[in-house]
């Protein structure tokens, strides 16, 4: 029994660590990785969802203070992308606490999906004349309220941190570069995580133990990803990341059917 729970509590820090490689690496919270782990630990869907926004908060500190640190964050644009973040958030962890579980899980797996996607527009954006800065929009301030928005939203529904959508609108709409957009990513999901949280936890779907584990290991590989791992290649780590998400979407569905039918 001691030997099964100290095991459990050493693959949630693991599972925090992964996550947290990610988040320095790519800009997202790790949501898509913590939400799947976590029903695979055995925890409902809802609470998988509610438990990665304590992590995930906690991973986008970790990455915002070495970005701090190394002086790359940009207050004015976290708070106009972070703000609407606030309310979109709250109503996306209220639907998820209504929703139907297998119908929960389904809708992450097609998340998953469009994760892979949105992972090789960012990498196309890169390749674009003049590098990965776009022209932004004609009216920014409303693509950040839209970006910002729809993150929240996001974070609140299925527990991730929203940077899914931050980065490659960030260079698509708003016209920042690849490296501004994810350096702004973490300090932006902060706040949606911390809005979905107070959710969440207004709706007792968060578990504080677990939690803080895959929180304090997000902690530390987010330390990491920031410091190093920005120095390898996109392209081999974007091909690791979108293998792994083809594969958690299988398991996520294969979830959701076993949920249905024992509905």
């Amino acid at each position: 029994m001691i030997t099964a729970l100290i095991s459990t509590k050493a693959l949630l820090l693991l599972s925090g660590l992964a996550a947290g490689l990610l988040a320095g690496v790519l800009g997202i919270g790790g949501g898509v990785l913590l939400v799947p782990l976590l029903v695979g630990f055995g925890y409902p869907p809802v609470q998988a969802v509610g438990t990665s926004t304590l992590g995930i908060l906690i991973i986008a500190f970790g990455g915002t203070l070495q970005n701090l640190r190394s002086g790359y964050l940009r207050l004015n644009s976290i708070l106009m992308l972070g703000l609407p973040s606030i309310v979109t958030a709250q109503l996306g962890a209220f639907c998820a606490s209504q929703v139907w579980e297998p119908l929960l899980l389904g809708s992450f797996g097609l998340l998953l999906w469009a994760t892979i996607y949105l992972v090789d527009l960012r990498k196309r954006l890169t390749r674009l004349p003049g590098g990965s800065k776009m022209q932004p929009t004609r009216n920014p301030l409303f693509a950040r309220l839209t970006t910002g928005s729809l993150s929240g939203f996001l974070a609140g529904f299925f527990g991730v941190g929203g940077g899914v959508v931050l980065v490659p609108l960030q260079i698509w709409l708003v016209g920042e570069s690849m490296k501004v957009a994810i350096q702004t990513s973490l300090g932006v999901i902060m706040i949606t995580a911390l809005s979905a949280l107070v959710g969440h936890a207004i709706a007792n779907n968060v578990l504080l133990t677990e939690g803080l584990l895959v929180g304090i290991g997000g902690f530390l590989g987010a330390q990491i990803s920031t410091r190093f791992l920005p120095k390898l290649p996109e392209q081999i780590v974007s091909r690791l990341f979108r293998s792994m998400l083809a594969l958690l979407s299988i398991y996520v569905f294969w979830q959701a059917w076993q949920l249905m039918n024992a509905a």
